[in-house]
Formats: C-alpha cells, structure tokens, sequence
C-alpha cells in the first residue's frame, strides 16, 4: 500500500490492465540496487499515467506501519525458507571465503531471521528515506510510445519530490583481501562435487568508452578460446566432466575471474590440475591466427543476430539491459553500435593483444578456491590451498583447426517432389505433402526479422513407447544430437557452423520426437541439410553416451537436495500411476547405460514413423521449398505403420485417505505439499481445457491473496492446468507450495476450501475479469512471434482438427461466464478423486 492504493490494490488494478503478478509486476533487490518492474501490456497514456502515478506513490510514501509490516514479515521469512537447503548453503560459504574482509562475504539482501523478526515501522521507515529518495533513482521506460510522452509523465509524477533528511553515503565495499583463506571446503551430501576458482582484482568505476568496451571484445575473444579448449578435452574423456571461465564485476566489489570445474570422478586434484595446466598455456603462448579467426566469426556472427533481430527486440529486455548498465555505473549501446565497434577494431585483434589480455584476466590481488564434496576431504581446506599454489607444467589443448565446411556433409539422396499443397488462408500457413511422405508447415513472415524456427517431428514421442516397461528415452535429451552426424563428429559439426545460427535440439512431446533450431535465411538450407542427416545418418559415437552417463550420476542426488528437486524427480512418474515412460532414471538405469544399447534403442526411432518438418518464419517461400526437396524430400520413405497409434498414460492414482510421503535431505525446516484433481485429455476436450485455465487463475490468484499474503505460509504458493492434447487421458488440476512441515495440513486444507468455494459459490465479474484480461494480453502478446503458432500447430499436418482449434484460440480463454467457471468446478474439484504428495524432510518420515 501506498498514498494512492490500499495495501494489495496496486496487484488487482494492473491485473484489469492485462499485467499477471509475478511476471508482469514484480520487484527485487540485489546487494546493491533494488528495482520495481512493470511489463504494462496494451499500454495506452491513461494505463501509463495510472501505473507511474502507483509506482510514484510506492516511492515517496510506502504504507509502512507496524501492521502493514506484521502481515509482510512472514511472506519473507517464508521467501527465506524457500531459498535455504545445500546450494544455499554452498553459496553463502563461497561468498564468505571469495569476498573475506568485504562487505557482500556477509550481507545477504533478504537479512537473518533475527534482523527480520526485529523490524519495526520506525526502523524501516528511517531506512527508506535515507536511501529510497529522487536523487538515487532512475525511471526506464521502453516501449511502444512517444518518448515526449514518456517523458512528460514521468516529470508530472516524480519532478515534485523532494528527499527528507539526510541521505545515505555509499559506503565503500572494500576490495579483496590477499592475507584471507584462500581456500574452504564444504560437504554436502546431495550437491556435485564441483570446484570454484577466482583470480580477485579491485573493482573501480571505468569511463565506458569505445577504447574500454574494445578491451572488453578482446577479453571474451580471449576466454571463449580458452572454454572452447576445455570443452574439447572434456568432450573426449578429459579428468572433468566440464569446466569453463568467465569475467565477471560483482556487486562492485569485485573485477573477477571465474573458474568453475565438475571433475569427473573422485579426484578433483587431477581435474584441478590439468584445467590449471590449460590456462597456464593460454599464459604462455599467444593463439594462433585460425584460433582468432574462428572466434571473431563466432562473435560476429552473434552480434549481427543481435541486429538483425533489433527491431522487434522486447521492451522488457530493453529495460533491463538499462538497468543492469545502471547498476555497474556503465551504459548501453545499439546492437548496431556494438557490431560496428566489433568491426572497427579488428586490426587490434591481434595474437600479442590477446595474450596481454588473458595475463591480465589470471593477474589477481588474490586468488581463492572452493570445493563442494558429498563426501568428507581429509586435509581437504590445505589440499586445496596447496593446489592452487602449485607450480603446473603447461598442457597444450590446442585443437587442429581442420578445414571443414558442409560440402563435406554427406548429401541426403535424390531432390524429392511435393505431392500435394493445401494453404490455410486465415493463418497464411501452407500445407504440403511430399512425395516420401514427409509432411511439411510453411508460414513466412517477417515478424521476427531474419529469424527462422525450424521443428522436426517425428515418430510417435512418449505415446508411441510402451507402457509396461522402461526404455531409453530418457537417454536421448543426454547424447542422441552429440553423437555426431553422417562423417562428422561433434567437433566437426562445431566448425562446420562456425559463425553461423544453427544447431540440434532435441526433445520428447507426447505425440512426437522433436528436433529444433532457430536459423537464418541465409543458413536455413545447411540446417535442414544437417537435420535431415541426423535422421537418415546418425552417427555413433561413444564418447558422449559416457559424458551423459556420466552426467546422469554425478548430479542424481541432487534432487534429493530439496522438496522441489525430489518433486521435480518423482512427480510425473507417481501422477501417471508410475508409468514407466515418466520415470527419471537412478544410478542403476545410468549405469545400465552405454554405447551399445543406447545405439538399439535409437537407431530404429531415427529411421521410422512420420515425419512433419515445420519451417515458420522470415524466408521466402520458394527458396525455403528448394531446400526442403533437396533435403527432407530426398529421404528415403519411412515404415508409418500405426505411427500415431498413441498409449494413454496409466491411470490417474486413486484417491489417497493421506498424502503419499517422499523424503527430501535439505533444509529440515521445509517440505512441499501438492494435490491434484484428475480432468482428462485430448483434443476434443481442447475448449475446455483452455476454459480451465481461466479456473486455475482464479485458484492461483486466491493461494497468493490468502495464502501468501494474508497467511504468510508460503511465499510461492501455486495452481497449474495439465491436459495433454495429444493423449486420450491423463490431466489434472493441481496445486503445490513449499512449505513448513508443520503447515502441511493447512495447505491441503485451504487448497480444498477454495476448490469447494468455486464449486459452491459464483465468482464475482471483477474476479474473473483479473484472470482473462492477463490471458488475453499473454495470448496476444505471444501471437506477435511465430513460436507460438509452431506450438499451436505441432501435429495439425496429421491432425487437422488443431487448426479448426487455433480459430477459437483466444475466446476460448477470455470469453468464459462465472456460471462457467462454477460448472468447470463442479465438474472436476470431486473431493472423492484428489491425490495428495508431502515432501518431508528426511529424518521426519519414511517413503512409502
């Protein structure tokens, strides 16, 4: 609440504006700025004019009174609860041995308990007006808008106010320590073992000239050489599973750089050592001129991506860019200023510049390390100090930089022929079929300039697998796209891509394996060439199936880590009725794992089942069909037999009498709790299944008003919708929140009165009317990008009742009557069916 609205009102009015909570209207605070944030859709000046009026008033005169601060403490102590656990605890033990002697080693923005529980109105308010005044804010507006107007807003609302009392002086956040520990160690029984270093330097204010932010393109040039070596090594069978360094300005307290090391076994020295071993090279030795070649282009490559796609750049990410430059007291540029400066400055590109840059990213005023084990380590804080000041010998990753381009891509086979065509008017999408079979969605349009989405579907996807049995799907997301294409490896499809968009993205839909990228025009060809090869030529290497096995079992424990991570784990397998197709695999499915199943099971999915290549964005049209023909209509026709023949999800669990209880190894303090109603699934339920959404909102919206903030039990309390529209069955209506153990049942209980109250009790207009205008704007906004049409479409090319669907798309979400909502409810909230989970802390209880 402040001098305009009532505590809680300034959510419901943006909400009629068409802003959700959360990630339209939201705030944070870092260790050094706080900022409020308002994505405001469908803005026109009066919706501007209200919201900075609001945002003004939360300024200059907050609603801080004892009360106000009474009903808030508890939503924060519940925020603090939810971030505590083992990576929590990582983390505040690196920051006090990095930052020793400075002030982020022991501040955290969210306080203690103790400070939490002793704040009081005086205190706050005192804070507030020492640092919270004009003179320390800035206002950023970006957007669809006359800057005029921008600007004669914001000086009607904020020109006027005036700062009381004394302001705060910045205080000095110190600079490293060298006479600290260098090192720490820790065990956490669930975390990774994984290895930190920093190389500290002194932060300081820079003037952000052309000259400076050149240095900053050399420095990056200089530690992309570097991560590209150590990927390499880990890629084939190195002593870390990966391992990469970064620059980075903290909280200006720090200049830093950063390296972060996942050994992969139990020797973390080796790993250590030879990461060290490599950055001792990069010291010593300046690159080569095809090492800078190879990075320029990488660079180049993504900056013009950065132009090219300038013009419909998302305000928000605008905003945000400004702010952050804000914060560490430098600037923005155009993406056009960045390439050009990019450009310019190639001359000084040079092997000797580089060098000189990557000495001074390894000089430090100290040097700190940190080392997470699940396992104790003898000795291990003067192991670890003792490693970082060994002397290494230098270890050449260098790699052969080998002339390869896609002329040396094996070619698919003969250019195939369109069987026939079939354009849908009112979306401008055209349907094709080739002559193999392949069906083909084509929709250009400049929407996103120079931005071409490209999906590859094919098979059957979770529907297609057995029911009663597990499989290797799971292995696919871990090295199926890693295992190189037709004659080339990973390494070589790298270079093959070399400053160019393009890429191999897989995943599992329920109706269909997916391959994905975003490319260029210019590049679209060459993607579809290579992802037509994956099918028609996969290739086998082992070595990433060991890097994925590998991967797989270093970070299982972790999930334990936390009620969301054992959720997260455990969740789809149980709510299916423990469906095997939705099982996380253990250490015993990673350790079955390797070359030769992995190939089995795989092979026959690349070379079967339908095929649906969807191509959506800036393209021109016969252009794109050329390539397509050339490349997707030259494979050879698939076996489709019963090819989306799907297999619904088990059943829904029965009803529970009490929740099913998992255990979690973290924070004590907390649990998770989750209930669920079961609704049902496919695409002739598809209306309704939108209209639920409108239900679910209005369940969320109740959690966050009752039970985040009147209540303080939860600080992210949460409903969502499940209906699988390509699966006969398996939906739900659930709704989860961490937790206190000792609030568990009170969870379960006011999640089952708000069920009742909506089977019960006609929702107000204005309540309804909060939900759809926010589903109105986040359907309208997400219609502007041609993501969202490949997400509505996936699959229409065999199901053509997905585009009679699209028709009703948005009155289906904003067109819904309380009367309808109460039936939905009615329909569906039958306390007789709902499911419930607890996620306890360990010691607390045993799994059933």
């Amino acid at each position: 609440g402040s001098t305009y609205v009532p505590d809680g009102e300034a959510k419901r009015i943006w909400q009629r504006l068409g802003a959700s909570f959360g990630s339209d209207s939201n705030a944070e605070t870092t260790a050094t700025q706080t900022v409020y944030k308002l994505d405001l859709p469908n803005a026109s000046r009066e919706s501007l004019d209200e919201s900075l009026k609001i945002l003004f008033g939360m300024m200059q005169n907050p609603g801080m009174t004892d009360a106000a601060i009474a009903a808030e403490r508890p939503v924060v102590l519940a925020e603090m609860r939810e971030r505590e656990g083992p990576q929590s605890r990582a983390a505040i033990a690196n920051r006090r041995v990095f930052f020793a002697g400075q002030r982020l080693a022991m501040r955290d923005p969210i306080g203690t308990e103790a400070t939490l529980n002793a704040a009081n109105s005086a205190a706050i308010t005192a804070f507030h007006k020492r640092w919270y005044r004009p003179e320390n804010m800035v206002v950023v507006i970006a957007g669809d808008g006359e800057p005029e107007v921008f600007e004669q807003l914001v000086k009607k609302h904020f020109s006027s106010w005036k700062g009381e009392g004394t302001a705060g002086i910045i205080p000095d956040f110190g600079d490293p320590d060298p006479n600290s520990t260098s090192a720490a160690v820790v065990t956490e029984p669930t975390l990774p073992q994984y290895v930190s270093m920093a190389y500290m330097r002194p932060w300081r204010p820079v003037n952000d000239t052309i000259a400076y932010n050149q240095q900053l393109l050399i420095d990056l040039l200089a530690l992309q050489m570097i991560n590209r070596r150590l990927e390499s090594k880990a890629r084939n069978g190195g002593s870390f599973l990966q391992a990469n360094v970064g620059q980075n300005d903290v909280s200006r307290s720090v200049d830093g750089t950063f390296v972060s090391i996942v050994p992969l076994g139990a020797d973390w020295e080796s790993a250590l050592l030879d990461v060290r071993s490599a950055i001792a090279d990069a010291l010593a030795t300046p690159p080569s001129q095809a090492d800078i070649d190879r990075e320029y282009a990488e660079f180049e490559a993504a900056l013009a991506i950065g132009v090219e796609g300038s013009a419909t750049e998302g305000a928000r990410k605008q905003a945000d860019d400004i702010v952050n430059a804000v914060d560490i007291r430098e600037t923005v540029a155009t993406p056009q200023t960045a390439l050009t400066v990019f450009q310019e400055m190639k001359p000084l590109v040079t092997p000797e510049r580089l060098l000189a840059a990557t000495q001074a990213l390894f000089s430090a005023s100290a040097i700190k390390a940190f080392l997470v084990s699940p396992l104790p380590v003898d000795g291990g804080t003067e192991r670890l100090a003792q490693a970082i000041a060994k002397p290494v010998e230098v270890s050449d990753l260098r790699m052969a930089q080998n002339s390869v381009t896609f002329a040396d891509l094996r070619t698919i086979g003969r250019k195939g022929k369109v069987k026939s065509s079939n354009k849908i008017a009112r979306f401008d999408v055209e349907m094709l079929e080739l002559s193999n079979g392949v069906r083909v969605q084509l929709l250009s349009n400049t929407a996103e300039r120079n931005k071409v989405s490209v999906n590859v579907r094919f098979g059957s996807g979770f529907g297609g697998l057995p029911s009663d049995q597990e499989t290797l799907a799971w292995s696919g997301g871990l090295a199926l796209m890693a295992s190189g294409v037709a004659n080339l490896g990973q390494e070589d499809l790298d270079r093959i891509t070399t400053g160019r968009r393009m890429g191999l993205n897989f995943d599992i839909d329920d109706d269909a394996f997916e391959i994905t990228a975003d490319t260029r025009p210019q590049d679209l060809r060459d993607q579809l060439h290579l992802m037509a090869a994956k099918l028609a030529f996969p290739r086998w290497d082992p070595q990433p199936v060991l890097r994925g096995k590998a991967a797989g079992l270093i970070g299982y424990e972790s999930y334990s880590s936390s009620p969301r991570g054992v959720m997260e784990r455990d969740l789809q397998w149980l709510i299916r009725g423990k469906d095997p197709r939705w099982k996380t695999p253990d250490p015993a499915d990673f350790n079955r794992l390797n070359p030769e199943n992995f190939r089995k099971f795989w092979e026959p999915i690349l070379a079967s089942g339908p095929i649906e290549l969807m191509v959506f964005g800036d393209f021109k049209r016969d252009e794109a069909l050329a390539a397509i023909l050339e490349t997707f209509g030259a494979l050879k026709k698939r076996s489709v037999k019963s090819s989306k023949a799907v297999i619904a999800a088990k059943s829904f669990p029965p009803s529970n009498a009490g929740p099913v209880i998992l255990n979690h190894r973290g924070d004590p303090a907390s649990a998770a709790a989750f209930i669920a109603w079961p609704t049902s699934g496919g695409m002739a339920g598809v209306r309704e299944s939108r209209q639920l959404e409108v239900v679910v909102s209005i369940m969320n919206d109740r959690l966050f008003e009752i039970f985040r903030s009147q209540l303080g039990a939860s600080y992210s309390p949460q409903a969502s919708n499940y209906w699988p529209l390509d699966l006969p069955g398996g939906g739900y209506i659930s709704a989860t929140s961490q937790i206190r153990p000792q609030d568990t049942e009170r969870f379960f209980n006011f999640a089952e009165r708000v069920a009742q109250d909506l089977r019960e009790t006609t929702v107000t207009q204005d309540e309804l009317d909060r939900v759809t205008e926010p589903l109105r704007q986040l359907i309208t906004r997400a219609s502007s990008g041609n993501s969202f049409w490949m997400s509505q479409l996936e699959g229409a090319s065999f199901q053509p009742e997905k585009i009679e669907a699209l028709k009703s798309v948005l009155t289906d979400y904003t067109q819904v009557s309380p009367q309808q909502v109460q039936a939905l409810a009615q329909k569906y909230f039958d306390p007789a069916k709902k499911w419930t989970l607890l996620v306890l802390p360990e010691k607390q209880a045993t799994a059933r």
